[in-house]
């Protein structure tokens, strides 16, 4: 069946795309073979409105049956990136050819030599995109990416804490600024405090459909300090849990402090069903 390809169009496309999502995550067996929800509300909450890495109208291309059913999503992320979302029963070598193709045409970018550049994810096992890569001479680079994840039928360990440290629930808007500024220092430990350029970017954050703030974890120290952090974004309608991101402040590592939270975050899911 022959599918046609339009560019994003308006705001109705994006909950017909969150929702293609969640159909291909199921058709996947809850696989990270495709983007989940989650991801693209981060995108676009955080990507587009806070770093400014592309944008909808340009940087998404829908493929539709002539019934308007969605059968696969072409994005970026930031520039020079690539993600194939395909409905893995209407996956074939002629339509991810197609997607790459645009792919390079709409969104690579030119190195400093001035070459062009794009970078597209394939997974370890997916033979058909691989040869089609290999094909159109792309080489595997250094990045790789690990998607670890667990039935909730397991038994969910209890949070262990160091002496005087809890998890809890992150706070109202006056503690944004703390929150953001542990993040800073989690996932910028090298660089110089002062390069911080602020917390209202957290509250795009708090707008994405699924943020929840009884999700929002944190660490908190003796002396009150937010340490530890644990963001979790649940899907009721795929009944599954991501966490991202995980992270805590390097005067406090190797406490169990991760690991903690992520546990608590556990538990959480657990009570939701």
């Amino acid at each position: 069946m022959k599918q046609k390809m339009r560019s994003y169009q308006n705001e109705n496309d994006y909950w017909r795309i969150r929702e293609f999502l969640r159909r291909v995550f199921l058709l996947n067996n809850m696989r990270d073979l495709s983007w989940q929800t989650d991801h693209f509300d981060y995108w676009r909450w955080h990507g587009i409105e806070n770093l400014g890495h592309g944008q909808l109208e340009k940087d998404v291309f829908i493929w539709e049956t002539q019934q308007g059913e969605i059968v696969a999503v072409l994005n970026s992320e930031e520039p020079g990136y690539a993600y194939l979302q395909v409905d893995p029963g209407k996956r074939t070598p002629e339509l991810e050819t197609e997607m790459l193709s645009i792919a390079e045409e709409k969104l690579a970018v030119k190195n400093p030599e001035g070459q062009l550049r794009l970078n597209v994810f394939a997974d370890q096992g997916d033979d058909l995109r691989q040869d089609i890569l290999k094909h159109r001479r792309y080489t595997k680079s250094e990045y790789w990416q690990h998607h670890h994840r667990r039935p909730m039928s397991q038994t969910v360990p209890e949070p262990e804490l160091p002496d005087g440290y809890r998890v809890r629930a992150l706070g109202d808007v006056t503690e944004l600024p703390a929150r953001s500024f542990l993040f800073w220092r989690a996932f910028h430990p090298d660089e110089p405090d002062d390069r911080y350029e602020g917390w209202e970017w957290y509250l795009n954050i708090q707008r994405a459909p699924l943020y929840r703030r009884d999700l929002d974890l944190v660490a908190v120290s003796p002396k009150g300090e937010l340490v530890s952090l644990c963001t979790i974004w649940f899907d009721d309608v795929t009944r599954s849990g991501s966490f991202e991101p995980v992270g805590t402040d390097p005067d406090h590592q190797r406490r169990g402090l991760g690991k903690a939270v992520v546990h608590e975050g556990l538990r959480r899911l657990d009570k939701l069903g």
